[in-house]
């Protein structure tokens, strides 16, 4: 059984520092260019250097996501970009494209290669050619059973990495390559920029009553025929861990930094206690509710998931009410104000390797030393006592049903 390398989302500097301090082994982030997330914040050139010192400085490795297809005029942008990377010291580089890798290989020759889910790997003859052309990894297609990803590691070189996905948003279509998008709306997926039509809902038409709009289903809000639902696979680690994967990977460079801290969480002290043959914890199997998704499946590990047609709503019941930014030895807190609370709301602290804790807010002063009753201005300073010390980037949280809003 191999202890899993986990690998988590960084759409910019606050959420990767988010994936490092709450536990990843390697967080994997984008440039403003060549990436599949657009509307993640990504690094700039002055940027990523800093990100990936933070992430070295931690002991966690930096992945840089190259996993577009390329045209003519990217591909001739692409050697100056990847020596960009290389002179970083960034860990490896994350391509789909055969120019694109072998590029990578002239102009980031510090840099292992990785093939990305864009290739949509799904046997072992692929796997391998891949390694015997100078890859150190594959992240295997989505769509792969875990009776597939087991024979792909028995018949791959030992020495060839998997990776697979266990947390995230699924694709309708094989990763990346759904061209609803670009149909639909001229948002091109393989740019990072998907419009998600596969979330809308749809109802049919008949040619001759242009205007009548009949549900799929008998439901008079239709249906959501291409809907896809959420991967988890939290209850499956050992499983994973017996196929021979070597790295696990969550989904969600574009999502919060509160999610990226709560599932990177989450997944390392679930993985830590298998590897060290202790049961789960509940409490942390737990936190992957407390993040904004949708209904979890196992995605294809154990056969098809199905679609799930009745809608596309994310289950949002909890919400980050403050971030700490320091705290006393006393266990005053100095906090940033993300949503209003007031006095007297019962709470949930959270943070790096810290078992969730509930509470009721009190002893809550602005930055002048003002009592306050509810702090309501967005990002302002305030202070609030906590029973105990917690450190930097733990969040203060409290349940709420944001799913219909």
């Amino acid at each position: 059984m191999r202890k899993l390398e986990l690998l988590s989302p960084a759409g910019d500097m606050e959420r990767l520092k988010m994936a490092v301090l709450y536990g990843a082994d390697a967080v994997y982030l984008a440039g403003t260019d060549f990436g599949m997330r657009a509307f993640a914040g990504n690094f700039t050139p002055e940027e990523l250097p800093q990100a990936v010192k933070f992430a070295h400085d931690h002991g966690v490795k930096a992945h840089v996501t190259v996993n577009i297809m390329p045209r003519n005029d990217e591909i001739a942008q692409l050697p100056a970009y990847l020596e960009q990377l290389d002179d970083a010291g960034v860990d490896a580089l994350i391509v789909a494209d055969l120019g694109a890798f072998t590029l990578a290989g002239k102009y980031a020759p510090h840099c292992e290669r990785h093939i990305s889910t864009q290739q949509s790997i799904a046997n072992y003859e692929c796997a391998q050619a891949w390694f015997d052309l100078g890859a150190q990894r594959v992240v295997l297609a989505r769509e792969c059973s875990l009776k597939e990803v087991a024979e792909i590691r028995k018949k791959v070189d030992p020495k060839l990495e998997i990776e697979t996905f266990g947390h995230g948003a699924m694709c309708v279509s094989y990763s990346g390559r759904c061209l609803l998008s670009n149909y639909m709306t001229g948002r091109d997926s393989n740019r990072g920029a998907c419009a998600q039509p596969c979330r809308y809902q749809y109802a049919l038409m008949e040619e001759k009553r242009p205007g009548e709009y009949f549900p799929v289903y008998e439901d008079e809000k239709g249906t959501y025929i291409l809907n896809s639902r959420d991967m988890c696979m939290i209850d499956h680690l050992k499983d994973l861990m017996d196929a021979g994967i070597d790295c696990i990977k969550i989904e969600g460079r574009a999502k919060s930094a509160y999610y990226a801290a709560i599932v990177t969480g989450a997944y390392r002290h679930c993985i830590d206690d298998i590897a060290a043959g202790r049961p789960i914890d509940p409490v942390w199997r737990d936190e992957v509710d407390h993040v904004s998704h949708r209904i979890y499946s196992t995605g294809f590990y154990y056969g098809e998931p199905g679609q799930y047609t009745a809608n596309s709503r994310y289950i949002r019941e909890w919400q980050i009410v403050a971030k700490v930014d320091s705290c006393d030895e006393s266990g005053v807190v100095t906090c940033s104000l993300n949503n209003k609370f007031k006095a007297g709301d019962e709470l949930e602290v959270v943070g790096p390797d810290l078992r969730p804790f509930p509470i009721v807010a009190q002893s809550i002063f602005d930055a002048e030393g003002n009592p306050l009753d509810e702090p309501k201005k967005p990002e302002m300073k305030f202070t609030m006592q906590l029973p105990k010390q917690v450190p930097a980037l733990s969040m203060i949280r409290r349940s709420v049903d944001l799913s219909a809003k």
